[in-house]
């Protein structure tokens, strides 16, 4: 594809993963998820909740990148652990479509953002392992858990030298929102590490292997209006949407 086609094409489809009610029967979407992606210059579509085949093929076909929502918990069956107490609501259609979903992207190597839930499930589902709840598995006096408003900073994390994250921001410490009781525990051997809480909490990975696989486990949809760097992240993802083709065929010289 030349630069000329790139330039006159339509805004990227960027499909974003639906939220989930268990108690209402529905599926909902915030607004900043939506508006974000809209002001980082894509076409957000609010994705179905289906674990069949060919659906999850024709998202895939159909979206230039996914992005992957906050929400329940994971199920700790996913990453080899039995259900504590402490884990929160799971939602197992919501697991069976995203780990289909996500596998087939990165077999496809379309860009995909995580938030939130969208970290841990990355993580889970390439073999990594996550704390159940925070509170009771790693006390800290980092706020990972706040109350609202949640377009405010209430801790720092710490920007990995030579990361993609680091390059793109230019510093080495971010202030971020928080909204979260589950982490990464054990990091996958297919990811690494772009940020952490000032407590050893990974709060940012990404995928060496693949051309957009970045996951950030703070608010990027709730933040990006008061915070240029939420709004840098969102723009990156759309951005490697849309020229995934170019970089692919950079990467292969």
């Amino acid at each position: 594809m030349n630069k000329q086609k790139l330039e006159n094409r339509d805004k990227p489809i960027i499909g974003i993963v639906p939220l989930v009610d268990l108690q209402r029967e529905s599926y909902w979407m915030l607004p900043g998820y939506m508006k974000g992606i809209e002001l980082a210059g894509g076409f957000p579509v609010m994705l179905p909740l289906t674990s069949e085949d060919e659906d999850i093929l024709q998202m895939v076909r159909l979206c230039d990148g996914i992005l992957f929502t906050g929400g329940q918990d994971v199920e700790p069956q996913v990453y080899g652990e039995e259900k504590t107490e402490a884990c929160g609501e799971c939602c197992p259609e919501r697991d069976r479509m995203e780990i289909m979903l996500f596998k087939e992207l990165l077999k496809d190597d379309k860009p995909v953002l995580g938030i939130c839930r969208g970290i841990q499930l990355f993580n889970a589902c390439l073999g990594g392992t996550l704390y159940q709840d925070l509170p009771s598995q790693h006390a800290s006096q980092v706020c990972h858990r706040q109350f609202p408003p949640y377009d405010e900073p209430v801790h720092e994390v710490i920007l990995q030298k030579h990361t993609p994250l680091q390059e793109l921001l230019e510093k080495s410490v971010m202030q971020v929102n928080s909204y979260h009781h589950q982490a990464i525990l054990t990091l996958s051997d297919q990811l690494e590490t772009m940020a952490v809480a000032q407590d050893g909490i990974v709060e940012a990975v990404y995928h060496p292997r693949k051309c957009f696989v970045w996951a950030v486990q703070w608010h990027p949809e709730f933040f990006f209006l008061k915070d240029p760097d939420s709004l840098k992240i969102l723009k990156a993802f759309v951005s490697a949407a849309r020229n995934r083709d170019v970089m692919n065929e950079t990467r292969s010289k």
